[in-house]
C-alpha cells in the first residue's frame, strides 16, 4: 500500500490532543487515516481479572496525552507517524450487547471452574463469540478492500480472531508474530471452545492461511500445549526463560533471530501481560516475567526494519483498574497500552514505506 497523508495543519502535534478527536487527540476520520483501528469490548471467558472491555476505551482516553513524535523511528524516517492518519472507530452497540449477554450467561461457569463442552450457556457464550468472530472478520475484511492498516483494540484475546481471519484471506502465507505470557493454545478453557486461552489454537485449527505462529515471551502453559508447540511446524515458540538465558547476547540480535523465522507479511497480535506485569497491574491473568518496555518496543522496530510487512495488528488484554482508583494510577494501563499501540501504528506504517518529508 502507498500510505495516504493527511492535511496535518488542522493539527498542532506539539499542543493538547483534541478531546473530540479520535485516538492519540487526532482529528481525522477513518476516511482519512492509512491506520484504522477496531475497538472490540469483549470479555465473556475472562478467567482470573476482568475489566478488558474497558480496554478499548481506557487506551482511547489516555492516548490524548501522548507526544506524537517518535525518536527512534525517526532513526529509520519516520518521526511523525500521524501525518499518514490513524483513528480509532467508536464503539458497536451490537457488540457491547453480545458482550453483556455472554459475560451474563458465561459468568456462573466460570465461578463453577468450568463445566463440561456441550452445556447450553457454553454453547451460547460459543455461539455469540462465532457472531463476534464474523462480526469482526467482516469490518477488518472492508477496510483491508479499502487499502488501510486495520488494528484491533480488545477485549481479550478471543476477540482477534476474526481480524486475524480477514489478514490471513488477503495476504495468504502470513505469519503471526504473537506476543503474550500464555501460549493460548488450549483446546477449549473452562468449556469454552471461543476462549482467551485457545485463540492460537483456533488460529491453527481454522484458518490454513496462517503459515507460521511465532511467539515470543510465553512463560505460563500447560503441559498439552508444550506438546502441541513441540509437534506444530507451524509454530515457534521463544520462551521467556530462554530469552533471559541468552541475556548475553545483546536484545536486538535476539530479536533480528525471532524475526527471520517469520514469513514476509505479518500480523502483531500483542497481548500486554506478555510485558513485565509492573507496565499492566491490572490485565486479566499477569505472569511475573516477561518484557520490559524497551524490550518490546525494540523488537518491534526491529521488525518494521527487516523487510517484512505487518498488514494488521491487535493489542488486547488491556483493562483499567478499579473505579474509584485516582491520580496517575487510574490511568497506568491505558497509558501503557496506548504507546504500544502507537508504536503499533508507527511500526506497520514503517514497513510499508511510510516516511517524513524532507
Amino acid at each position: 500500500m502507498t500510505p495516504r497523508r493527511i492535511d496535518v495543519e488542522r493539527f498542532d502535534p506539539d499542543g493538547a490532543g483534541d478531546p473530540e478527536g479520535s485516538v492519540f487527540g487526532l482529528p481525522y476520520t477513518a476516511e482519512e487515516s492509512s491506520v484504522v483501528i477496531i475497538p472490540v469490548p469483549w470479555e465473556p471467558t475472562v478467567s482470573y481479572g476482568r475489566g478488558t472491555a474497558q480496554g478499548p476505551a481506557s487506551v482511547r482516553e489516555a492516548s490524548e496525552q501522548l507526544d506524537l513524535y517518535d525518536p527512534e523511528l525517526a532513526i529509520h524516517g519516520l518521526a511523525r507517524p500521524w501525518v499518514f492518519g490513524m483513528h480509532m472507530l467508536a464503539e458497536d452497540p451490537r457488540v457491547v450487547g453480545w458482550n453483556e449477554t455472554a459475560c451474563r450467561l458465561a459468568a456462573p461457569v466460570v465461578d463453577a471452574g468450568g463445566v463440561p463442552a456441550g452445556d447450553p450457556a457454553v454453547s451460547r457464550v460459543d455461539q455469540l463469540g462465532a457472531q463476534l468472530d464474523r462480526w469482526v472478520c467482516e469490518a477488518a475484511a472492508s477496510w483491508h478492500a479499502r487499502d488501510r492498516i486495520v488494528g484491533l483494540v480488545g477485549g481479550d484475546h478471543s476477540s482477534s480472531l476474526g481480524a486475524i481471519q480477514a489478514a490471513a484471506a488477503k495476504h495468504e502465507g502470513l505469519g503471526i508474530l504473537h506476543v503474550d505470557a500464555h501460549a493460548d493454545l488450549r483446546v477449549a478453557y473452562e468449556g469454552f471452545a471461543h476462549s482467551h486461552a485457545s485463540v492460537m489454537h483456533n488460529v491453527l485449527e481454522q484458518l490454513p492461511g496462517v503459515a507460521r505462529i511465532v511467539q515470543v515471551g510465553i512463560r505460563d502453559l500447560s503441559a498439552a500445549e508444550a506438546r502441541r508447540i513441540s509437534d506444530e511446524p507451524r509454530l515457534q515458540t521463544f520462551f521467556d526463560h530462554a530469552l533471559r538465558a541468552a541475556a548475553g547476547q545483546a536484545w536486538e540480535a535476539q530479536c533480528a533471530s525471532i524475526i527471520a523465522s517469520l514469513p514476509q507479511t505479518v500480523y502483531v497480535s500483542f497481548d500486554i501481560d506478555g510485558l513485565d506485569p509492573s507496565l499492566c497491574p491490572h490485565t486479566g491473568t499477569p505472569v511475573p516475567g516477561g518484557l520490559d518496555f524497551g524490550q518490546a518496543m525494540t523488537l518491534l522496530r526491529v521488525l518494521a526494519t527487516s523487510g517484512r510487512q505487518i498488514v494488521g495488528f491487535d493489542l488486547v488484554e488491556v483493562a483499567p483498574p478499579p473505579s474509584g482508583t485516582s491520580g496517575a494510577a487510574a490511568q497506568w494501563d491505558g497509558n501503557v497500552g496506548a504507546r504500544v499501540l502507537h508504536r503499533l501504528c508507527g511500526a506497520a506504517l514503517l514497513s510499508q514505506g511510510a516516511r517524513d518529508r524532507g
